[in-house]
């Protein structure tokens, strides 16, 4: 086993570099406690400093999201997808213009495919810190974060500017927009009325799946949890599979592109001819493409995961049926 090529690939959880500064919210109060992590890519960060562990692209970005209770991420939208899975915590999601058209509340393993074009928040709502994975489309996660006006009017009263190219400025400590670069605007009344306002009745039976369900729908083989023939339809150019104890074990896998387990709980042996590794809860390991692999729980017990393997769909709006 190479160990560089290891290092390159493995993410322990508790090696996560956080970003306290990645978007133009954290200043704002309610906001100003959160934690970003980019994982694989730069995601949608609008701070250059941000600290990336894996750099291969992949087709799509992996982040995370830690939160102490009562901190919320503020309105915004995205191009291409938003998944998230609940790693640790007690989670509301929230969207509409205002965040008031509709809302569900997640737990450990509970999975949301929110749909592009909607403004969308989330807070914290436990009483411990807690940790949301995401996995955004596209190796340029479509661009950049798209956010509430009120989000940006409220951030530079706080002291942080955006620029039309994504990037933070912070003027409580001098920054100053470069001459070079404008001003992100915001969205006009016109752009706006093109968000729709969906309800919960419309979201939470398309677009979420509840932990404790899909342990049930993997008791014999894994559970396709996004994806054309997902138990969430969606081709946002990478599927999600869902792994349990319970699924079929002992068998050898290959895929031609890199693939990337993320355990949620128990701990997890994966050998292949090149690795040979324990995976954690909140570890992240992405596999090089045509490694034929064997992926079995380390003791009896509970032990589940999500996969993430690139399609070729081209990311972009989400597909509906």
């Amino acid at each position: 086993m190479n160990n560089l090529n290891l290092n390159d690939r493995l993410v322990r959880y508790g090696e996560l570099i956080p970003c306290k500064t990645a978007f133009i919210d954290t200043h704002t109060p309610g906001s100003n406690q959160k934690e970003n992590f980019s994982i694989i890519g730069s995601g949608v960060s609008e701070n250059p400093d941000q600290h990336v562990h894996i750099n291969i692209p992949h087709g799509f970005n992996i982040g995370a999201a830690g939160q102490p209770p009562k901190c919320h991420n503020s309105l915004h939208s995205h191009r291409t997808a938003e998944v998230f899975f609940v790693l640790s915590g007690r989670w509301k999601f929230f969207w509409g213009r205002y965040g008031k058209a509709g809302d569900v509340i997640l737990e450990k393993g509970d999975i949301f495919n929110i749909p592009t074009g909607i403004f969308r928040g989330f807070e914290n709502i436990g009483k411990d810190y807690g940790m949301i994975m995401a996995i955004l489309g596209g190796n340029d996660a479509g661009g950049g974060v798209i956010w509430a006006p009120e989000v940006l009017k409220e951030a530079e009263n706080h002291g942080l500017i955006l620029s039309e190219k994504g990037k933070i400025y912070d003027t409580k400590i001098g920054q100053q927009l470069p001459s070079n670069e404008k001003l992100m605007q915001p969205l006009t009344e016109n752009e706006l009325k093109k968000f729709p306002e969906y309800s919960s009745a419309e979201i939470v039976p398309n677009y979420v799946a509840r932990y404790l369900d899909l342990y049930s729908l993997s008791q014999n083989n894994p559970a396709t949890v996004i994806g054309e023939n997902g138990k969430i339809f969606d081709k946002p150019g990478f599927e999600v599979e869902f792994i349990t104890d319970q699924s079929l074990m002992n068998s050898k896998n290959m895929y031609v592109k890199d693939v990337v387990f993320m355990p949620v709980e128990g701990y997890w042996r994966l050998n292949s001819k090149n690795y040979n590794l324990i995976l954690n809860p909140g570890d992240t390991f992405s596999l090089p493409k045509n490694n034929e692999y064997l992926l079995n729980p380390t003791k009896p017990g509970m032990a589940t995961l999500y996969k993430v393997i690139p399609t070729d769909d081209k990311p972009g709006p989400t597909t509906r049926k």
